[in-house]
C-alpha cells in the first residue's frame, strides 16, 4: 500500500469561509501586535532567520503588493522567490511598529491576494505566520481546527517548498483532536494544528506529539 496523502475525511473549506478565516487570524493577530513590548518584536520567529518583526511584515505585505513592484522584486532577486519574500519583509520590517501592526489589521477585509497567490495559501500564510510569532513569546493563539486540517492536506499534498511526505517518509501523522490522518509507519498524534506546523517544517511543534514516530522524526 502506497504512503498516503492527508485524508481529512472533509469536503474542504468553501471560498467565502476561507475568507471569514483569513479576516478573523488577520485581525486578531493585529491585536496580539498592539501589545508587544521591543524586546518581543525583536525576538526570533518559528520562521527560520525572521524576527517577530518581520513576520509582521510579511503578513501585512501579502494583500498590498501588486504586479509590477514583484516582477521588479523577482528581477532584482534573479529569480529566486524565497530571496524575494525575504528581502522584502526585511525592508518593510524597517517601518514603525505601529504601521506594521496597522497594516495588518487593514488587511482584514480586503480580498486582494499577492500576484500569483491561491486563496488557500493566504490562508496557510496567516495561520502558520501567526504561530510563528506566538509561540516563541509564549501566547497561545488557538487555530480554527477546520481551516487547520485545510491547510494540512494541502501542505501534505504539495512538494515545494515544505516536502513534507518526504521529510515524514516513515511516519503516519494522527490528529487527536479532529478526524485527519497522512503517512504510513510510525505514529506520531497531536492537535492539528501542531501536525499543521510540523508539516510545514516548524519542528518545534514535536513537542506536543506523542507516539513512536515523534522518535523517529527527532
Amino acid at each position: 500500500m502506497g504512503q498516503q496523502t492527508g485524508t481529512s475525511q472533509s469536503n474542504g473549506m468553501s471560498e467565502a469561509a476561507i475568507w471569514r478565516t483569513i479576516d478573523a487570524e488577520r485581525a486578531s493577530l493585529a491585536a496580539l501586535l498592539d501589545t508587544l513590548t521591543p524586546a518581543q518584536w525583536a525576538t526570533p520567529s518559528l520562521c527560520a532567520g525572521w524576527t517577530v518583526r518581520e513576520v509582521a511584515a510579511h503578513v501585512g505585505a501579502g494583500p498590498t503588493i501588486r504586479l509590477g513592484p514583484a516582477v521588479l522584486g523577482l528581477l532584482r532577486a534573479r529569480g529566486d522567490f524565497d530571496r524575494f519574500v525575504d528581502t522584502t519583509a526585511r525592508r518593510d520590517a524597517r517601518r514603525p511598529v505601529g504601521e506594521l501592526t496597522a497594516i495588518v489589521r487593514a488587511s482584514a477585509g480586503s480580498r486582494r491576494l499577492a500576484p500569483g497567490q491561491k486563496l488557500s495559501y493566504a490562508l496557510l500564510d496567516v495561520l502558520v505566520h501567526g504561530q510563528d510569532i506566538a509561540r516563541p513569546l509564549g501566547v497561545t493563539r488557538d487555530m480554527p481546527l477546520e481551516a487547520a486540517r485545510h491547510c494540512a492536506d494541502l501542505v501534505y499534498a504539495m512538494g515545494a517548498p515544505f516536502h513534507a511526505r518526504k521529510r515524514l517518509a516513515g511516519v503516519r501523522l494522527v490528529a487527536t483532536d479532529l478526524p485527519w490522518t497522512a503517512g504510513e509507519g510510525a505514529e506520531a498524534a497531536g492537535p492539528i494544528a501542531s501536525l499543521l506546523l510540523l508539516v510545514s517544517g516548524r519542528r518545534a511543534a514535536l513537542a506536543d506529539l506523542t507516539g513512536p514516530g515523534v522518535a523517529a522524526l527527532t
